[in-house]
């Protein structure tokens, strides 16, 4: 057998070419292509020389040696117009583009991947456990929470009551929590650890990362000691810790964020929460739903950043099911003592067995040495980037919750994965106008595009129409029509630019008004389009209709 090792290749589709050309080769029994490894194992017949196998892969574009041949062995020389200065803006000046990522969130592992495929050789760093927050304290063990207490929920009570009896469960948290985690460790392995070990051009360093200079990080190592590690380009993806408001006293208090809310094996009798945005809506509907007695108390109106019927809807929600809401509510003082909370607010006192904080989250960048290299940052202390992810430093580019970008694991992986097609010679933007967003209460609360708000603001004439669930078939079958969609429309062209749902599901039709904002579709083409009867999304079609039609008047399914 006989190893090449091959100059210019720097994806997939390069192996293939090569795995081809080799493969044409007169007496080449098998070819196997490493493209990472830049190695390709060659089984020839006895009479089949080094030149040939070189000179197929010279005729395919690359350039190749001898595994132990020195870089520019004769005869192995790449002449191909264009190829050379393709592998240079991949390559640095000995060897593949070396890229550091500092963190192995959604972020980081999308540009990770992109920029080893793209033949760039990855050195990632992370400081705590592997994945970020999204599978380790967020989305995922969130999510595994929020399902169960549906079910529990459903258990206890639900639209059919008079015909199927209801039982109050028995709720075992510790078990409930063993199986969150067991999912959890799940997921990182298979999807961030076992994904890393397999790649064998990208490191994984341990340890924590500071800039020392434009191209070069200090690495303190978790295991002890120190690393430099210098770089042709760097990725920060640092994501973004829980934000604390400077009450009095609450600092002196065992209170909650949603991680240790999230982590915790008890269900508290009494559960107060400061905040009423995606986090804290979330996890209080979840604890209610599993035996807490929960106090929301919203400095403004529930989701006050969205179409005031949206925090309405879920408000009158919450109530049903005997969540306590407080608006325009502020703690002064918070005090714990014998294991209860109390907390002074503008409307009286709250006192609980448990506090969970959920005002938001703050950029990790603190410790990076950021202001030394010239990296901005903004009021927040989140790192300022353009359309390409690049900051204010050459070579330097960040991505994620550390930014000022939306903190949803899709945007911090799309942001990731351009990111690294730009730091490895490419040119690619992150189009945020119709990132879908949704909040996973029940009802889901579901956005796309511009709110009427939203419109107005930015000089758009608009036309919107709202439809409540009651006038939706799939609502009415499930005997829950809580909530509404609403369409907003380009006034004259009636073009869509946003929509707003509240509705069971919310989450799985938003994606279809996504679409059709991208199209460019107008009110009157969706409303034209089929359907699938006896669903939610065809609430989107309904309340198209209801632009031009009185849709209480439409038999059912009718177009």
């Amino acid at each position: 057998m006989t190893t090449l090792t091959i100059d210019g290749m720097t994806c997939a589709s390069c192996a293939a070419h090569i795995r081809d050309a080799l493969e044409k080769v007169p007496g080449v029994r098998s070819v196997a292509v490493s493209w990472p490894s830049a190695l390709v194992d060659v089984t020839v017949d006895a009479d089949v020389s080094h030149d040939t196998l070189a000179a197929a892969v010279t005729a395919a574009g690359y350039r190749a040696r001898m595994a132990d041949a020195p870089p520019h062995a004769a005869g192995l020389k790449d002449d191909t117009p264009g190829r050379a200065e393709a592998a240079a803006k991949r390559r640095g000046e000995d060897g593949p583009l070396r890229i550091a990522v500092i963190g192995s969130g959604g972020a980081a592992m999308a540009a990770a991947l992109k920029a080893a495929e793209r033949g760039a050789h990855v050195t990632l760093i992370e400081r705590g456990t592997t994945g970020g927050t999204c599978v380790n304290v967020g989305c995922v063990p969130s999510k595994i929470m929020i399902r169960a207490a549906h079910v529990a929920h459903l258990r206890q009570t639900s639209p059919f009551d008079t015909g199927i009896s209801a039982v109050a469960p028995v709720i075992d948290r510790p078990r409930l929590l063993a199986q969150q985690q067991a999912r959890v460790d799940e997921l990182r392995h298979d999807k961030y650890e076992d994904i890393l070990a397999s790649k064998p051009n990208i490191d994984v360093l341990a340890g924590e990362a500071r800039f020392t200079d434009g191209h070069t990080l200090a690495v303190t190592l978790t295991a002890g000691g120190e690393r430099a590690v210098s770089f042709d380009r760097c990725l920060i993806a640092t994501g973004a810790t829980a934000a604390v408001p400077p009450v009095p006293g609450l600092a002196q208090t065992p209170y909650w964020t949603s991680t240790e809310a999230l982590a915790s094996d008890i269900v508290p009798k009494r559960l107060a929460v400061i905040g009423s945005s995606v986090v804290a809506l979330e996890l209080a509907q979840g604890f209610a739903r599993l035996g807490s007695h929960v106090t929301v108390m919203a400095r403004h109106t529930v989701l006050y950043r969205e179409d005031p019927a949206i925090g309405e809807a879920v408000s009158a929600a919450f109530r049903a099911e005997g969540i306590e809401i407080m608006t325009q509510t502020q703690a002064s003082r918070v005090s714990h003592a014998d294991g209860t909370f109390v907390l002074s607010t503008n409307h009286g006192e709250v006192q609980a067995d448990r506090l969970m904080v959920a005002t938001g989250r703050a950029p990790n960048t603190g410790s990076l040495n950021l202001a030394s290299i010239g990296v901005q940052l903004d009021e927040r202390g989140a790192i300022v980037i353009d359309a390409g992810m690049r900051t204010s430093a050459p070579d330097i580019y960040a991505a994620g919750d550390c930014t000022g970008q939306p903190q949803f694991v899709y945007v911090a992986a799309a942001a990731g994965t351009r990111a690294a097609i730009n730091m490895t010679g490419g040119d690619a933007r992150l189009d945020l106008d119709t990132m879908p967003a949704v909040v996973f209460t029940e009802p889901q609360v579901a956005t796309v595009g511009y709110s009427e708000a939203q419109a107005d603001q930015a000089g758009i004439e608009t036309a919107s129409r709202t439809l409540t669930l009651d006038n939706v078939p799939r609502a009415l079958v499930n005997f829950d029509t809580r909530g509404f969609i609403k369409l907003v429309a380009e006034a004259g062209s009636g073009r869509l630019i946003g929509v707003q749902a509240v509705a069971p599901e919310a989450g799985e039709l938003i994606q279809t008004a996504a679409i059709a904002i991208r199209a460019r579709m107008s009110v009157h083409e969706l409303a034209d389009q089929l359907f699938p009867y006896l669903t939610m999304v065809e609430g989107l079609k309904l309340a198209a209709q209801t632009f031009s039609k009185d849709v209480k008047q439409l038999s059912c399914c009718a177009g």
